[in-house]
């Protein structure tokens, strides 16, 4: 099979562009890689108690973000082999390869502005729903500023300020902050013995062996620079996007060389 100038110089485009998405591929599937273990991390036993109680669409916090990073695992893995075929197909002017590969270049194209149209759209929905569920769950489930309570939810609780350095779900500035209305602060413990504002666990750089001597200028006076600052809420999303600007970056210039892979598969074919 030969080809003309035009079909030539597409050839050509079409194998460099091809190189590019294998490299894009290869950067998606370690991404996902990168988000599954940062996952991981979050789902470890004395935390997943409170991930599983926050539910967003019947879907858990903890198995939706492990979800979404396989899906980018996928992803990587499809491009990363549909740009073999499309590489191999433009070298050897394959018009079957060509074809399948235009098929499967359409298909990645259809299924990108369908998950970037979806999260723009529920994004905002999402986001408000993940923050009230956790602030009810706080305000359900704390029970105490230990890690030995009888109730599961509550020592993970704790765990999650110590293993993310944060502090309830607001960031807290004063003495009045979301432990108000939990049964730590209203019923029985420290916070409702007005002993204490926060736990101690939400102090500067406590973990389970020293939280319990953490110092009352941090859990009593709620002193500037002795806690963690930042809401649970916001370094759980930290988290979570912490890979978001690579991943729409990659997926937008995955988007623009194969929309320029179709065309030239075109221009190929043609001058064939």
């Amino acid at each position: 099979m030969g080809l003309d100038c035009v079909g030539i110089f597409g050839m050509i485009l079409l194998v460099v562009i091809n190189i590019i998405l294998l490299i894009f591929g290869i950067g998606f599937l370690i991404v996902g890689v990168l988000a599954l273990q940062d996952v991981a991390d979050l789902n470890e036993d004395h935390i997943k108690p409170v991930l599983n109680t926050i539910e967003v669409n019947s879907f858990q916090v903890g198995e939706l973000a492990k979800n979404l990073s396989i899906l980018l695992i996928v992803i990587g893995v499809f491009i990363f082999f549909v740009s073999i075929l499309g590489f191999l197909g433009a070298c050897s002017q394959n018009i079957c390869m060509l074809v399948t590969y235009d098929i499967l270049v359409l298909i990645l194209l259809v299924m990108k502005i369908a998950i970037i149209a979806l999260w723009f759209t529920m994004q905002n929905k999402v986001e408000e729903e993940v923050k009230s569920k956790m602030l009810t769950r706080l305000k359900d489930n704390f029970k105490s500023d230990t890690i030995t309570d009888n109730n599961e939810i509550s020592n993970a609780w704790n765990y999650l300020f110590m293993s993310l350095d944060c502090c309830a779900v607001d960031p807290v500035t004063s003495t009045t902050n979301d432990f108000d209305q939990t049964t730590w602060c209203t019923t029985s413990g420290s916070c409702q013995a007005t002993n204490s504002d926060i736990p101690r666990t939400c102090c500067n750089g406590v973990d389970e062996n020293t939280y319990s001597t953490a110092p009352t200028s941090c859990h009593s006076s709620v002193t500037p620079g002795t806690y963690n600052t930042k809401g649970c809420y916001d370094a759980l999303k930290d988290i979570l996007t912490s890979h978001l600007s690579s991943i729409i970056g990659v997926g937008v210039s995955i988007m623009v060389l194969e929309i320029l892979s179709v065309v030239f598969t075109v221009i190929v074919c043609k001058f064939a």
